[in-house]
């Protein structure tokens, strides 16, 4: 079976708890390995809850002992809720599998995504998702020296601790790289689970109260921010399927090449 579908699983006031999502994942992903289904992707909202990879440190957690999820997804920690798109492809790949293929066909579905209502992402090095550039340093804050800026000095920096001017979710106020999108999966017995979550037009001061995908010299965005204008999650899920569609139905799914050393 190759035929991508798509399923809502519920949106707005129908939005999908976390623990039944996890639990209906795990129902298509043991039909997916059988190959009772095709490859699968369910698109839902969340109620607001935080969730951590399993690479989450202590304290990237919130500070005020507000509930997280543990979950079997690579990543850090991450929130989900209302004005959020979350996706969770369920894909066969071949074997040996790449990941990193995988993860690369998500951000480039989102990247189009973005790209047609107006909004430039891209990839950032060493860091998964989809990003909005910030000005270059020197730029920043009306070309002001960012010496005093406490996070050139301090690794450890909290900005939980250190006030609103250093929150996550205004990192676009100060033209700062911001993250638009996360991904974080699990591929087990060749087949992904987990998938993107990109923020449409979300409330992220839920992303202060940790340390997002524990990236502390960074924050994050949402496409209505960045238009300046409202856009709902009706709007987008049909640009995401479609640009989903293009992607991974025109992907060449061949395995992973493995570079043998030379003999000696």
């Amino acid at each position: 079976m190759s035929d991508l579908r798509f399923v809502h699983m519920g949106f707005g006031a129908d939005a999908v708890d976390y623990q039944e999502a996890w639990d209906e994942q795990r129902r298509v992903h043991a039909a997916r390995f059988a190959d009772e289904v095709p490859d699968t992707v369910l698109l839902l909202e969340h109620p607001p809850v935080y969730t951590a990879g399993r690479r989450t440190d202590p304290s990237e957690r919130p500070l005020d002992g507000t509930p997280v999820i543990d979950v079997d997804r690579g990543g850090k920690i991450t929130w989900h809720g209302p004005g959020q798109l979350v996706g969770y492809p369920i894909q066969k790949l071949p074997r040996p599998v790449d990941v990193i293929a995988h993860v690369r066909r998500l951000e480039e579905a989102l990247i189009r995504a973005c790209a047609e209502y107006g909004v430039e992402t891209t990839r950032i090095e060493g860091r998964s998702g989809v990003w909005v550039l910030g000005d270059p340093v020197e730029q920043r804050l009306g070309g002001l020296s960012l010496d005093f800026d406490p996070r050139i000095a301090d690794e450890e920096f909290d900005p939980r601790m250190n006030g609103p001017e250093y929150a996550p979710s205004n990192a676009g106020q100060r033209r700062e790289d911001r993250k638009i999108a996360a991904i974080g999966i699990r591929v087990a017995k060749g087949v992904t689970m987990h998938g993107f979550a990109l923020n449409v037009n979300p409330d992220n001061r839920w992303f202060d109260r940790i340390i997002p995908c524990g990236i502390r010299d960074a924050g994050v965005a949402s496409l209505a921010n960045e238009l300046g204008r409202d856009i709902t999650i009706e709007e987008v899920v049909p640009v995401v399927e479609r640009h989903l569609r293009e992607v991974m139905d025109g992907a060449v799914l061949a395995p992973r090449v493995i570079e043998k050393p030379a003999a000696v």
